[in-house]
């Protein structure tokens, strides 16, 4: 499976996700931020929507923004609408995740879905061609919103500036 790892704070990290994400990015891909903003550490995904919503090349498609998040509750409708609405396309998934201590801070992009709320123990639906995750706390964490936005903001930018390097460079191409 076709995977990149790395550290939100790595020199060049933003480039490095432009790199992967181009090699993957068609007409019409739709990117669903998965989260909500009423619990931080599950914030990362409506904050990458933001992001990058009113910058993205308009051949691409932002769903689960800060307004309107994509969460838990109402993922399988906003699902169902999109598979409706871009029935062809190619859905890359973002989402917060929870790892082991020393992975906090770290990014993974795979070719395969995502599986939202698995962390919390929720069983949704798998979601995605292709995912990106944040990994944001510990598994262990007693308190999942001891951890601060900022740090979250952080990797949510690194992971935006990804996309957007990424859509300019690949839309210039089609």
């Amino acid at each position: 499976m076709e995977e990149l790892r790395l550290k939100y704070n790595e020199e060049k990290a933003s480039f490095q996700i432009a790199n992967f994400l181009s090699r993957h990015l068609l007409p019409e891909t739709v990117f669903l931020c998965i989260g909500t903003d009423r619990f931080i550490t599950d914030s990362l995904g409506p904050i990458v929507g933001n992001l990058i919503f009113r910058s993205l090349p308009p051949i691409y498609y932002v769903y689960g923004t800060l307004k309107n998040p994509v969460h838990a509750i109402n993922l399988e409708e906003n699902l169902r609408y999109i598979k409706k609405k871009h029935p062809y396309s190619k859905i890359i998934a973002v989402d917060a995740s929870l790892g082991e201590e020393e992975n906090i801070g770290k990014i993974s992009i795979k070719k395969s879905p995502i599986h939202p709320g698995k962390g919390v123990g929720k069983i949704l639906p798998p979601v995605g061609d292709l995912s990106i995750v944040g990994i944001v706390d510990s598994f262990h964490a007693k308190d999942l919103n001891s951890i601060r936005l900022g740090f979250i903001y952080e990797i949510a930018e690194t992971i935006a500036n990804g996309i957007l390097i990424a859509s300019y460079s690949k839309s210039l191409s089609f």
